[in-house]
């Protein structure tokens, strides 16, 4: 499908990547990887389109269509749920209001026999047959559908995408991207601010998806579930393997032991013959075998091993002063966001040391919950904290607040002290800013490098409580890494948003769980939160809880309740009256749409047939009604979940 050539990217005279050639195929599920900066981000603008490389060329195949889902999901204000997933038919929109305008002409004139009249009916008919081959009869049902997989609720489908989070506004862009049928998605940072029922959802869409993806991620766990190609940009060059990226990860680790050796073979052979070669230079004898030794010696081809760019971040985060032994008490906490209530009647106390993972679907309140604590916002109940508190806290967008027209050293300049400013180059450099990259304004950052200059700044002030949400979103895998150390290290005391598994193994000894306006504790780390909840992963955790939401109970009830008989009874009635229904609505819309087909050829003679125009009108109001009843009844059975 796509062919790429030597492309090449520079950037103040240095090279992103320096004459890369590769192809991609229907099939391939490529996770396109390497450090923050390294220009993955800036492939994707390429192959989308969107950027010009400095040389190259990308051959297509005709007809190709891509999706790009980008970082930055730019919404039309205004626009509903709905008016926004409906952007992926523009072909549809413009024929279906075309359609409308010309049943307007039509209504309106009165010159039947005249030729303007029957040009309109012939573009009618036209139109309503190309309406019919692009899908427009089934294309707000397909939108629904794929609405209400991916967690929206009806009532919620005509609300205005800004007043949904990025992670929901996320989800429409994949609706979107879903219902465009591109052959290749281009998906830069897809799990980003998504919940792990979403990455569910992604993952099993990519694993069935028939064209090509490229995915820029830093999420191992969903590289290794849905990627079958690995591409790494390091140092200006590309490695390309057929694996997940673990598996290549040991691939490529095996491929430099055996260069190293190889080329370690090959030198001890160059030395001995330089030695030869020396030996016989200066002795008229041996001078011609000393020549084509140094002509055997220039043909040879020098082994080269592939470079590994290892630096990494520097992190430490020094605790200020020791605080009392509580250094957060919340009590009676609750919040509501107009009638929407995220926490209700919620009481905690944290202890000095403590290192606590939030973890739950988004929308439960965890970052409402960190924000209470940092008092960004009013709230019922109290919280108290401790003495001698000091609180380092981090958002999710903690990056937007970085002003993109200072420099980076400006930027730590000016959120610094007296006693911290001359250490602020220091600081720069252990977080892989270094010599000319500190004067490089903030707004050519890439989103990792400005999570990492956000985490560097957080480091002037005094800390000895960390509140963290999300932090590894947008850094690369070894910082994500170099992050965990420094924060299991950490002697203070932690509070930590994420959805990251691996990242949260090993560093959180307790849990909490918000789901449904409360929280609940598990007094061990990840792993002991996955065994009470008797799953392998937080995964499975979600997916089982959107399946059975309505169903499960809110108390800490250990087993589900077996249905009785009647139970079992009344749930086969329900499925089967369910199965009746969704038979009468699809009977329904086919005669709507052969209707609908009747009207667009014949609209001159059924005007004056009052009979079919109330027989099409009852069938409408017959097929709304059958959509509620399926409702009613889908959320009856969704009861004996």
């Amino acid at each position: 499908m796509l062919n790429i050539h030597n492309l090449s990217v520079s950037f103040g005279g240095e090279y992103l990547f320096e004459e890369v050639t590769f192809r991609l195929g229907s099939g391939d599920r490529v996770g396109l990887v390497g450090k923050n900066g390294a220009g993955k981000s800036t492939m994707l603008k390429i192959l989308a389109g969107d950027n010009q490389a400095d040389t190259g060329a990308i051959a297509t195949e005709k007809d190709v269509k891509i999706g790009f889902l980008r970082q930055d999901i730019d919404f039309e204000q205004g626009r509903t749920v709905l008016e926004e997933a409906y952007q992926a038919f523009e072909e549809i929109k413009r024929a279906e209001f075309r359609m409308d305008e010309i049943n307007h002409q039509l209504a309106n004139r009165t010159d039947y026999e005249s030729e303007g009249y029957h040009n309109l009916i012939d573009e009618l008919s036209e139109v309503t047959h190309q309406y019919e081959i692009l899908g427009g009869y089934n294309y707000v049902g397909e939108t629904e559908k794929i609405l209400l997989g991916l967690g929206f609720k009806r009532e919620e489908f005509n609300n205005s995408t800004d007043t949904f989070s990025g992670g929901w506004r996320m989800r429409i862009e994949l609706a979107k991207l879903l219902l465009q049928s591109n052959d290749v998605l281009l998906l830069d940072e897809p799990t980003n601010h998504l919940d792990i029922e979403s990455i569910i959802w992604l993952e099993n869409f990519l694993k069935g998806f028939p064209g090509v993806v490229v995915i820029v991620s830093h999420d191992k766990m969903f590289l290794d579930n849905v990627t079958n190609r690995t591409i790494e940009i390091s140092l200006g060059k590309i490695y390309d393997y057929n694996k997940p990226y673990s598996q290549y990860l040991i691939q490529r680790e095996e491929l430099r032991e055996k260069q190293l050796a190889t080329q370690k073979n090959q030198q001890k052979k160059i030395e001995e013959t330089e030695k030869l070669i020396e030996r016989f230079r200066y002795k008229a004898s041996k001078a011609a075998m000393a020549q084509s030794l140094i002509k055997k010696l220039d043909k040879v081809e020098r082994i080269e091993v592939d470079e590994d760019d290892n630096s990494v971040m520097n992190i430490s985060f020094p605790v200020s002063v020791t605080p009392g032994k509580v250094v957060v008490e919340a009590e009676h906490v609750s919040k509501s966001y107009g009638d929407k209530k995220v926490l209700s009647d919620i009481s905690l106390l944290v202890e000095r040391g403590s290192k606590i993972a939030f973890v739950g679907q988004n929308g439960q309140g965890k970052s409402t919950f960190i924000k209470a604590i940092v008092d960004e916002f009013k709230y019922d109940g109290t919280i108290k904290l401790g003495h001698n508190v000091q609180l380092g806290y981090f958002a999710q967008n903690q990056a937007e607040y970085l002003d993109g027209e200072k420099t980076l050293l400006d930027t730590m300049l000016d959120a610094a002290n007296d006693s911290n400013r001359p250490k602020v180059r220091d600081m720069l450099g252990a977080f892989l800013f270094r010599g000319d990259d500190v004067e490089k304004k903030v707004k050519v950052l890439s989103g990792g490098e400005r999570n990492r200059l956000a985490l560097c700044k957080l480091l002037l002030q005094p800390i000895n409580v960390l509140l963290l949400d999300e932090p590894t979103n947008h850094l690369d895998i070894k910082s994500k890494n170099v992050l965990k150390a420094a924060l299991h290290n950490f002697d203070g005391t932690l509070l930590l948003v994420s959805h990251d598994r691996d990242f949260l193994q090993g560093l959180a000894n307790r849990v909490y769980e918000f789901k449904d306006q409360k929280i609940r504790e598990y007094l061990g780390d990840i792993n002991f939160f996955l065994e009470q909840r008797k799953a392998q992963d937080m995964r499975e955790i979600e997916k089982k809880d959107d399946v059975s939401l309505r169903a499960e109970s809110r108390s800490d009830k250990k087993e589900t309740k077996s249905l009785s008989y009647e139970e079992q009874k009344k749930q086969k009635s329900l499925q089967n009256k369910l199965s009746k229904i969704e038979s009468q609505i699809n009977e329904l819309e086919k005669s709507i749409q052969k209707d609908d087909e009747n009207l667009a050829v014949n609209y001159e003679k059924l005007m004056e047939d009052a009979d079919f125009f109330s027989a099409y009108e009852k069938k409408k109001k017959d097929l709304e009604q059958l959509m509620e009843d399926w409702e009613n009844v889908q959320m009856e059975i969704e009861e004996f979940n």
